[in-house]
């Protein structure tokens, strides 16, 4: 436990100390639920994965993200764990959500990290992954977050998902409504496969143009 403490103390000052040497201010504080999907977007650089482990250590949020579980096998992939890394077999996605959704209920204290636009190239869509996992895990989402302008990084309030799939993402629309990444012009449209499917009157996706 007090190994812990430490570490939990460490990764907080090397956050802080990051954030200031590069001239960013966090938003936010340490989540009162002990178990959450965030987000992270927008998504459109490499820095965005450095600047959010920052934000989070900072506020004191140990995170854990999802990786191909090639990056843990090697002899480097102690440090993909002490980040918080998950590994997954990108390669058997079937049951990806129910087994995250799994863990969630067998770990007291869980933060999993998501981008939901899964790339930083522009796209006209969002995966959903993010929504089905805190669906099924019943968690709530967090909106994190990274304003490149503002230089600002930090994350939401806990928002319980309605399960009215619109509502919840019109929700986070207006929330990320004036976040803006590194490279705006690949920043990815806010919109769900779902939400395609359910506007269509045949049930299928609409091309959004």
């Amino acid at each position: 436990m007090l190994q812990h403490h430490r570490n939990s103390r460490l990764a907080q000052m090397l956050g802080r100390l990051v954030l200031k040497i590069t001239g960013w201010k966090v938003s936010g504080e340490l989540p009162i639920e002990p178990r959450s999907v965030i987000i992270a977007a927008p998504h459109t650089s490499n820095w965005d994965f450095v600047f959010l482990i920052a934000a989070t250590s900072a506020l004191g949020v140990r995170i854990h993200w999802l990786g191909k579980d090639s990056l843990f096998n090697h002899p480097l992939g102690f440090i993909m764990h002490w980040l918080g890394g998950i590994p997954v077999n990108r390669s058997k996605r079937t049951r990806l959500v129910s087994q995250i959704a799994e863990r969630f209920q067998t770990q007291a204290s869980l933060h999993l990290v998501i981008p939901p636009a899964g790339t930083r190239a522009h796209t006209d869509r969002w995966r959903s992954g993010f929504y089905h996992i805190a669906q099924s895990a019943k968690v709530p989402v967090i909106f994190g977050f990274l304003d490149y302008p503002k230089k600002l990084a930090g994350i939401s309030q806990a928002m319980p998902l309605s399960g009215r799939l619109k509502e919840d993402m019109d929700r986070i629309r207006v929330f990320y409504a004036d976040k803006v990444g590194k490279f705006p012009a690949m920043s990815s449209t806010i919109r769900l496969e779902e939400e395609f499917e359910a506007a269509s009157p045949l049930g299928q996706p609409k091309d959004p143009s």
